[in-house]
């Protein structure tokens, strides 16, 4: 994996900072103690920060770029904007780096609603642990076999808001509701932020630009 320069210098001012410290016999507790809470805090603001709370989406975009050769953030930029290859490159990156099951599940989850692939979702959903995840891809599967008043009742399973308003927003755009589909859109966007809230935002500014082209 290729670092950026950021990474560089900050490996280099850690590795120069051991040096002096060792140098002038600190306590190998006190110089192992510093480092890990200067990484903590790096991770925080150049990788936690921007995947969960950001809410300029100018700022995620470039944090999503920036990271093309990593795959588990770089999977969000390529699907937001649906960029088909990378899609399947990224996907592939990620099924060989992924050991574990469940998160293996939800990658493959969201890339078979991605491709419009039901039976790759509902196998993905059997090997996910209970959570909001599984009921979010249930739902899903529900939505796409027609089952809109199911689909509305399972939701309410949903801890996270931004999922059930996610969902709702489907609902109602596929009975036809624009108005009721743009307000739980607008408020998926308003409850997400991070990650979440660029895939959101980039996904409903197509759709909803491409839908008022069509009706002009």
């Amino acid at each position: 994996m290729r670092m950026s320069r950021w990474n560089v210098a900050f490996y280099s001012v850690v590795f120069v900072f051991v040096l002096v410290m060792l140098w002038k016999e600190q306590s190998v507790f006190l110089i192992v103690g510093t480092v890990m809470v200067a990484t903590l805090i790096a991770f925080t603001i150049h990788i936690l920060y921007p995947m969960a709370w950001e809410t300029r989406m100018d700022r995620v975009e470039v944090f999503l770029r920036k990271n093309h050769h990593t795959p588990y953030i770089y999977i969000y930029y390529v699907i937001a904007n649906r960029l088909d290859d990378e899609v399947d490159i990224t996907m592939e990156k990620l099924r060989n780096q992924t050991t574990k099951k469940s998160r293996q599940a939800i990658y493959q989850a969201a890339y078979g609603a991605y491709r419009k692939d039901l039976t790759v979702v509902r196998q993905a959903v059997l090997q996910m642990r209970r959570s909001d995840f599984r009921t979010y891809y249930e739902t899903f599967l529900l939505l796409e076999e027609e089952k809109s008043e199911q689909a509305r009742e399972h939701l309410k399973l949903i801890r996270r808001q931004w999922m059930r308003s996610a969902l709702l927003a489907e609902i109602e755009s596929k009975a036809g509701r624009r108005e009721l589909a743009i307000q739980h859109a607008s408020e998926a966007m308003n409850a997400s932020k991070g990650v979440e809230r660029y895939t959101l935002t980039t996904e409903y500014e197509r759709y909803y630009a491409v839908e008022e082209t069509v009706q002009l």
